[in-house]
């Protein structure tokens, strides 16, 4: 494999793109400023020459230059972007570890700024009921005045999950084109150390595994806590057991994957072979998602998983440590089925609500949003600020992608996170720039398009798991009861063949209404995906 390395490319821009970037700061002027969208639409309209002023809550996605930052509101830009837009942005963050219990907490203050960003669509537990209390907006006229581009750009599959059973939309979403977005990464300078071949099956990843231990890596597969990002073997099992991962069962009813027992225990029974054999840390149900990140970069791990579009960023920060390290995306171990993978992420990766008391303000920020679509936008998220992080020579626009970490994170912030609607499956201009990025691309078209666990999803959460919050998983863990019990399994404080016994204290605690309303909603199709 070749050494990652950046190249300073030309794309060719029209004109008028340009134009619209270098104009002083886009719409920043105020008055009826055009600039062009998607589809020559009304992506640059700005209705008045006042700021539209509206605070924004926002997840920091464990982005470092976000975490990092001693005031996001005062970064360059969310400046920039502001006067762009002539926008008077007041971002309130939600600490990346803290979501689910900070958004609940919002909601029970009233302390709701005038747009909440969430994860998914209507579901999701973090919005503690807001949609069905009337918390928001209903957009569907605001969007037909204010968000023709949106309506364009993204893809029907993407607004039925944030629209309610009566037609209301309520949320503007960010798309993932492709849902298979996790993948399984390995080191390729260890694997040819140890003279393996990449590995295809669980129990040929294991023997890997301890030939990595052999060779003294610290982590030869890193864990993480509650599975998350470590769950590569409930997916070779197909147990993955999430809320968009319920199956339909010979008896007819509609049940959490991990009731599939004889997969489970084969699933489990693989995390504590890893365990007992030190193939995972013994401390992994403690590791949280910084240090994760703080161990594969640093080269202290073999295995792992991470959402593919992370290999440019993540392949630089290594190689600042280790600079013979080589890392690749590799097929996803495969199970008994002879298929594999991850959990498939709905088309929504995030999804943004107005609050029904900053309706004044809601045509605006719908035009805020409409923008995000546009060609004038995808340069200023992709590249950054004419002058300072790319050149126009010619009519073209010339960026060099950052090899160091620094550069990399601030990329990431304005390609991922700052960019708040788009198809975030990976930043098109970018990716090609860069040997690392180009394999990246390669990985998501010819492999990840291909793998991958699909179940039955619900749009609107089951009103039994807000009921029965042991019995709720969040988006990629186990409900907590099942949860707790598998970690007490996996350590060796409780035997696997106990599994049974688990399900049976699932169904007594409310699991029986779970699956009841589950197969009834399945059966009458009702906000009901697969």
């Amino acid at each position: 494999m070749k050494k990652y390395a950046g190249y300073g490319l030309s794309i060719l821009l029209s004109l008028s793109v340009l134009a619209g970037c270098t104009s002083g700061g886009g719409s920043g002027s105020g008055g009826n400023t055009e600039s062009p969208g998607t589809n020559g639409g009304q992506a640059g309209k700005v209705q008045s020459s006042e700021p539209v002023k509206f605070s924004i809550s926002m997840r920091t996605l464990n982005v470092p230059y976000v975490e990092n930052h001693t005031d996001i509101n005062k970064d360059k830009y969310v400046l920039e972007l502001e006067q762009r837009r002539n926008v008077d942005l007041d971002i309130r963050l939600i600490p990346h570890n803290e979501y689910q219990e900070k958004m609940i907490q919002m909601f029970a203050t009233n302390d709701i700024p005038d747009v909440v960003q969430a994860g998914g669509g209507l579901g999701g537990q973090e919005l503690a009921g807001a949609v069905e209390n009337g918390v928001f907006l209903p957009l569907n006229d605001l969007l037909q005045e204010h968000g023709q581009d949106l309506l364009d750009f993204i893809p029907e599959a993407a607004w039925e999950r944030v629209t309610d059973k009566d037609g209301n939309i309520y949320a503007i979403p960010e798309t993932l084109s492709n849902p298979s977005r996790r993948a399984t990464w390995i080191r390729m300078d260890l694997l040819e150390q140890v003279g393996m071949d990449v590995p295809k099956t669980v129990e040929e990843t294991l023997d890997v595994l301890r030939a990595f231990k052999e060779i003294g890596v610290e982590h030869p597969f890193a864990g993480r806590q509650n599975f998350k990002y470590a769950d590569t073997f409930f997916g070779a099992y197909d147990v993955l057991g999430y809320g968009n991962q319920f199956k339909l069962f010979p008896d007819g009813q509609v049940k959490p994957s991990f009731f599939d027992v004889e997969n489970m225990k084969a699933a489990i029974g693989v995390y504590k072979t890893m365990h007992d054999e030190g193939l995972i840390s013994k401390e992994f149900a403690t590791i949280e998602s910084t240090d994760f990140r703080s161990i594969i970069t640093s080269g202290r791990a073999g295995i792992w998983s991470m959402n593919a579009n992370e290999l440019p960023i993540w392949g630089a920060q290594l190689k600042e440590n280790v600079p013979d390290a080589e890392i690749a995306l590799i097929p996803s171990p495969v199970g008994p089925d002879g298929k594999g993978g991850y959990a498939h992420y709905s088309p929504v990766t995030r999804s943004f609500f107005i609050n029904k008391n900053a309706a004044d303000k809601a045509a605006g920020i719908v035009e805020f949003f409409n923008w995000m679509v546009s060609e004038e936008a995808e340069l200023f998220f992709s590249y950054g600020i004419e002058g300072e992080d790319y050149e126009v020579v010619g009519g073209e626009a010339v960026f060099e992608v950052p090899t160091d970490s620094k550069g990399q994170d601030r990329l990431r912030y304005l390609n991922y996170w700052l960019w708040m609607v788009q198809d975030t499956t990976y930043n098109r201009l970018v990716s090609g720039l860069s040997e690392p990025g180009q394999a990246m691309i390669d990985a998501f078209d010819n492999m990840l398009a291909y793998e991958g666990r699909r179940g039955i999803e619900f749009g609107e959460r089951l009103e039994t798991l807000v009921k029965y919050p042991d019995l709720n998983p969040k988006s990629d863990e186990l409900p907590p009861l099942i949860l707790e019990r598998v970690l007490r399994m996996v350590y060796g404080r409780e035997p696997i063949d106990n599994y049974e016994a688990v399900l049976e204290e699932y169904l007594s605690k409310g699991g029986n209404e779970v699956i009841e309303e589950a197969t009834n909603r399945y059966n009458s199709g009702e906000n009901t995906y697969e």
